[in-house]
Protein backbone atom coordinates (compact mmCIF):
# COMPACT_ATOMS: atom_id res chain seq x y z
CA UNK A 1 0.00 0.00 0.00
CA UNK A 2 2.74 2.40 0.91
CA UNK A 3 4.46 1.50 -2.35
CA UNK A 4 1.38 2.55 -4.33
CA UNK A 5 1.13 5.81 -2.46
CA UNK A 6 4.77 6.51 -3.05
CA UNK A 7 4.44 5.69 -6.76
CA UNK A 8 1.41 7.90 -7.01
CA UNK A 9 3.32 10.75 -5.43
CA UNK A 10 6.18 10.22 -7.82
CA UNK A 11 3.75 10.29 -10.77
CA UNK A 12 2.17 13.47 -9.49
CA UNK A 13 5.58 15.05 -8.97
CA UNK A 14 6.70 14.00 -12.46
CA UNK A 15 3.46 15.32 -13.90
CA UNK A 16 3.98 18.61 -12.12
CA UNK A 17 7.54 18.77 -13.40
CA UNK A 18 6.38 18.07 -16.95
CA UNK A 19 3.67 20.69 -16.68
CA UNK A 20 6.26 23.20 -15.51
CA UNK A 21 8.53 22.19 -18.36
CA UNK A 22 5.66 22.62 -20.82
CA UNK A 23 5.10 26.10 -19.43
CA UNK A 24 8.83 26.86 -19.78
CA UNK A 25 8.89 25.58 -23.35
CA UNK A 26 5.77 27.57 -24.20
CA UNK A 27 7.37 30.71 -22.76
CA UNK A 28 10.60 30.06 -24.65
CA UNK A 29 8.65 29.48 -27.85
CA UNK A 30 6.71 32.70 -27.30
CA UNK A 31 9.95 34.59 -26.76
CA UNK A 32 11.45 33.05 -29.89
CA UNK A 33 8.37 34.02 -31.91
CA UNK A 34 8.44 37.50 -30.39
CA UNK A 35 12.14 37.82 -31.22
CA UNK A 36 11.50 36.74 -34.80
CA UNK A 37 8.65 39.25 -35.01
CA UNK A 38 10.86 42.07 -33.71
CA UNK A 39 13.61 41.20 -36.17
CA UNK A 40 11.08 41.24 -39.00
CA UNK A 41 9.76 44.57 -37.84
CA UNK A 42 13.29 45.94 -37.55
CA UNK A 43 14.11 44.78 -41.06
CA UNK A 44 10.88 46.32 -42.35
CA UNK A 45 11.52 49.59 -40.57
CA UNK A 46 15.11 49.69 -41.82
CA UNK A 47 13.85 49.11 -45.35
CA UNK A 48 11.32 51.92 -44.92
CA UNK A 49 14.07 54.21 -43.60
CA UNK A 50 16.24 53.45 -46.63
CA UNK A 51 13.33 54.16 -48.96
CA UNK A 52 12.57 57.44 -47.18
CA UNK A 53 16.23 58.45 -47.29
CA UNK A 54 16.29 57.71 -51.02
CA UNK A 55 13.11 59.73 -51.50
CA UNK A 56 14.59 62.56 -49.45
CA UNK A 57 17.77 62.56 -51.56
CA UNK A 58 15.70 62.58 -54.75
CA UNK A 59 13.57 65.48 -53.51
CA UNK A 60 16.67 67.42 -52.44
CA UNK A 61 18.19 66.89 -55.87
CA UNK A 62 14.99 68.11 -57.53
CA UNK A 63 14.88 71.09 -55.17
CA UNK A 64 18.46 72.05 -56.01
CA UNK A 65 17.69 71.69 -59.71
CA UNK A 66 14.62 73.92 -59.36
CA UNK A 67 16.68 76.46 -57.37
CA UNK A 68 19.31 76.53 -60.11
CA UNK A 69 16.62 76.97 -62.75
CA UNK A 70 15.02 79.75 -60.70
CA UNK A 71 18.40 81.47 -60.44
CA UNK A 72 18.89 81.22 -64.19
CA UNK A 73 15.39 82.57 -64.81
CA UNK A 74 15.91 85.41 -62.32
CA UNK A 75 19.24 86.35 -63.90
CA UNK A 76 17.76 86.23 -67.38
CA UNK A 77 14.80 88.31 -66.21
CA UNK A 78 17.14 91.02 -64.94
CA UNK A 79 19.08 90.91 -68.21
CA UNK A 80 15.89 91.17 -70.26
CA UNK A 81 14.66 94.07 -68.13
CA UNK A 82 17.96 95.84 -68.67
CA UNK A 83 17.85 95.12 -72.40
CA UNK A 84 14.27 96.37 -72.65
CA UNK A 85 15.17 99.49 -70.71
CA UNK A 86 18.18 100.21 -72.91
CA UNK A 87 16.26 99.48 -76.10
CA UNK A 88 13.45 101.76 -74.94
CA UNK A 89 15.97 104.50 -74.23
CA UNK A 90 17.57 103.92 -77.62
CA UNK A 91 14.15 104.16 -79.26
CA UNK A 92 13.58 107.53 -77.59
CA UNK A 93 17.05 108.70 -78.60
CA UNK A 94 16.62 107.44 -82.17
CA UNK A 95 13.36 109.37 -82.36
CA UNK A 96 15.25 112.47 -81.27
CA UNK A 97 17.97 111.71 -83.82
CA UNK A 98 15.52 111.59 -86.69
CA UNK A 99 13.46 114.54 -85.47
CA UNK A 100 16.11 117.08 -86.46
CA UNK A 101 18.18 117.82 -89.55
CA UNK A 102 20.61 120.07 -87.73
CA UNK A 103 24.04 118.44 -87.90
CA UNK A 104 25.27 119.86 -84.58
CA UNK A 105 22.10 118.69 -82.82
CA UNK A 106 22.41 115.21 -84.33
CA UNK A 107 26.02 115.02 -83.16
CA UNK A 108 25.06 116.13 -79.65
CA UNK A 109 22.35 113.45 -79.39
CA UNK A 110 24.76 110.74 -80.56
CA UNK A 111 27.28 111.84 -77.92
CA UNK A 112 24.59 111.63 -75.21
CA UNK A 113 23.62 108.13 -76.33
CA UNK A 114 27.23 106.96 -76.14
CA UNK A 115 27.65 108.41 -72.64
CA UNK A 116 24.33 107.34 -71.12
CA UNK A 117 23.61 104.01 -72.83
CA UNK A 118 27.05 102.64 -73.64
CA UNK A 119 28.93 104.18 -70.72
CA UNK A 120 31.93 105.68 -72.49
CA UNK A 121 34.01 108.46 -70.95
CA UNK A 122 36.42 109.24 -73.78
CA UNK A 123 35.31 108.79 -77.39
CA UNK A 124 34.93 110.54 -80.71
CA UNK A 125 33.12 110.60 -84.04
CA UNK A 126 35.10 110.47 -87.29
CA UNK A 127 33.41 111.17 -90.62
CA UNK A 128 34.73 110.16 -94.02
CA UNK A 129 35.48 112.86 -96.57
CA UNK A 130 34.77 111.23 -99.91
CA UNK A 131 37.08 113.37 -102.01
CA UNK A 132 40.18 112.97 -99.85
CA UNK A 133 39.28 109.51 -98.42
CA UNK A 134 40.25 110.77 -94.98
CA UNK A 135 38.46 110.17 -91.67
CA UNK A 136 38.16 113.54 -90.02
CA UNK A 137 37.27 113.93 -86.31
CA UNK A 138 34.14 116.09 -85.94
CA UNK A 139 33.31 115.61 -82.24
CA UNK A 140 35.20 114.36 -79.17
CA UNK A 141 34.30 113.72 -75.53
CA UNK A 142 36.97 113.75 -72.83
CA UNK A 143 39.70 114.50 -75.38
CA UNK A 144 40.59 117.77 -77.07
CA UNK A 145 39.36 117.79 -80.66
CA UNK A 146 42.38 119.83 -81.74
CA UNK A 147 44.77 117.07 -80.68
CA UNK A 148 43.17 114.38 -82.82
CA UNK A 149 44.70 113.94 -86.29
CA UNK A 150 42.75 112.96 -89.38
CA UNK A 151 43.18 109.32 -90.42
CA UNK A 152 43.62 108.13 -94.01
CA UNK A 153 41.15 105.42 -94.99
CA UNK A 154 42.65 101.98 -94.32
CA UNK A 155 45.38 103.26 -92.01
CA UNK A 156 45.66 101.88 -88.48
CA UNK A 157 42.88 100.22 -86.50
CA UNK A 158 40.37 103.01 -87.10
CA UNK A 159 41.07 103.26 -90.83
CA UNK A 160 40.90 99.48 -91.25
CA UNK A 161 37.57 99.32 -89.40
CA UNK A 162 36.19 101.88 -91.85
CA UNK A 163 37.38 99.79 -94.81
CA UNK A 164 36.06 96.45 -93.46
CA UNK A 165 32.82 97.87 -92.10
CA UNK A 166 33.13 95.49 -89.14
CA UNK A 167 33.07 96.46 -85.47
CA UNK A 168 36.48 96.33 -83.79
CA UNK A 169 36.93 95.31 -80.13
CA UNK A 170 40.26 95.49 -78.33
CA UNK A 171 41.57 92.03 -77.27
CA UNK A 172 41.76 93.13 -73.61
CA UNK A 173 38.29 94.64 -73.57
CA UNK A 174 36.74 91.98 -71.29
CA UNK A 175 39.42 92.58 -68.65
CA UNK A 176 38.50 96.25 -68.37
CA UNK A 177 41.39 97.54 -70.45
CA UNK A 178 41.74 101.14 -71.58
CA UNK A 179 43.16 102.46 -74.82
CA UNK A 180 46.95 102.45 -74.76
CA UNK A 181 47.01 105.34 -77.25
CA UNK A 182 44.75 107.23 -79.63
CA UNK A 183 45.81 104.85 -82.38
CA UNK A 184 44.82 101.79 -80.31
CA UNK A 185 41.20 102.39 -79.21
CA UNK A 186 38.95 100.03 -77.27
CA UNK A 187 36.13 99.92 -79.81
CA UNK A 188 35.50 101.09 -83.37
CA UNK A 189 31.92 101.17 -84.66
CA UNK A 190 31.65 101.90 -88.39
CA UNK A 191 28.71 104.11 -89.35
CA UNK A 192 27.11 102.42 -92.34
CA UNK A 193 24.22 103.08 -94.69
CA UNK A 194 23.63 99.70 -96.26
CA UNK A 195 27.21 98.70 -97.15
CA UNK A 196 28.64 102.20 -97.42
CA UNK A 197 30.71 103.46 -94.48
CA UNK A 198 30.38 107.20 -93.84
CA UNK A 199 32.30 107.36 -90.57
CA UNK A 200 33.42 105.62 -87.38
CA UNK A 201 32.53 105.99 -83.70
CA UNK A 202 35.69 105.37 -81.66
CA UNK A 203 35.73 104.56 -77.92
CA UNK A 204 38.93 105.15 -75.96
CA UNK A 205 37.86 104.82 -72.33
CA UNK A 206 34.81 103.63 -70.37
CA UNK A 207 33.25 105.25 -67.32
CA UNK A 208 34.66 103.96 -63.97
CA UNK A 209 31.44 102.09 -63.16
CA UNK A 210 31.46 100.42 -66.57
CA UNK A 211 33.94 97.61 -66.04
CA UNK A 212 33.01 95.62 -69.14
CA UNK A 213 30.40 95.31 -71.87
CA UNK A 214 27.24 93.22 -71.50
CA UNK A 215 25.56 91.36 -74.36
CA UNK A 216 23.05 94.17 -74.74
CA UNK A 217 25.88 96.64 -75.38
CA UNK A 218 26.92 94.80 -78.53
CA UNK A 219 23.33 94.96 -79.75
CA UNK A 220 23.28 98.68 -78.96
CA UNK A 221 26.42 99.16 -81.05
CA UNK A 222 24.71 97.67 -84.09
CA UNK A 223 21.50 99.66 -83.61
CA UNK A 224 23.36 102.87 -82.86
CA UNK A 225 25.56 102.50 -85.93
CA UNK A 226 22.53 102.29 -88.22
CA UNK A 227 20.50 105.10 -86.63
CA UNK A 228 23.47 107.43 -86.18
CA UNK A 229 24.66 106.90 -89.76
CA UNK A 230 21.23 107.66 -91.20
CA UNK A 231 20.78 110.76 -89.04
CA UNK A 232 24.26 112.09 -89.87
CA UNK A 233 23.84 111.40 -93.58
CA UNK A 234 20.45 113.14 -93.66
CA UNK A 235 21.68 116.16 -91.72
CA UNK A 236 24.73 116.53 -93.98
CA UNK A 237 22.55 116.34 -97.09
CA UNK A 238 20.25 118.94 -95.59
CA UNK A 239 23.17 121.20 -94.67
CA UNK A 240 24.60 120.84 -98.15
CA UNK A 241 21.21 121.58 -99.73
CA UNK A 242 20.81 124.62 -97.47
CA UNK A 243 24.27 125.84 -98.44
CA UNK A 244 23.53 125.41 -102.13
CA UNK A 245 20.20 127.14 -101.69
CA UNK A 246 21.86 130.13 -100.05
CA UNK A 247 24.42 130.22 -102.85
CA UNK A 248 21.70 130.14 -105.50
CA UNK A 249 19.72 132.81 -103.68
CA UNK A 250 22.79 135.00 -103.46
CA UNK A 251 23.51 134.48 -107.14
CA UNK A 252 19.91 135.27 -108.08
CA UNK A 253 20.00 138.42 -105.97
CA UNK A 254 23.10 139.53 -107.85
CA UNK A 255 21.40 138.88 -111.18
CA UNK A 256 18.21 140.71 -110.23
CA UNK A 257 19.93 143.57 -108.46
CA UNK A 258 19.27 146.84 -110.27
CA UNK A 259 22.34 148.23 -112.00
Amino acid sequence: MSRSVEFTKELMAENERLRFRVVELSEENRKVNLSDSLEDKQRYLQQQIRQLEGEKARLLEQYQLVEEQNQVVATRYVEIEEENNNLANLYVCSYQLHSTLDFDEVTRIIMEIIINLIGAEEFGIFLLEEKTQILKPVAMEGISLEGIPAIPLGEGIIGQAAVSGENYYSPGLEEGATASSLSHPLVCIPLKIKDEVIGVIVLYKLLPQKTQFANVDYELFTLLAGHAATAIFSSRLYSEAERKLHTIKGFMELLTKPQ
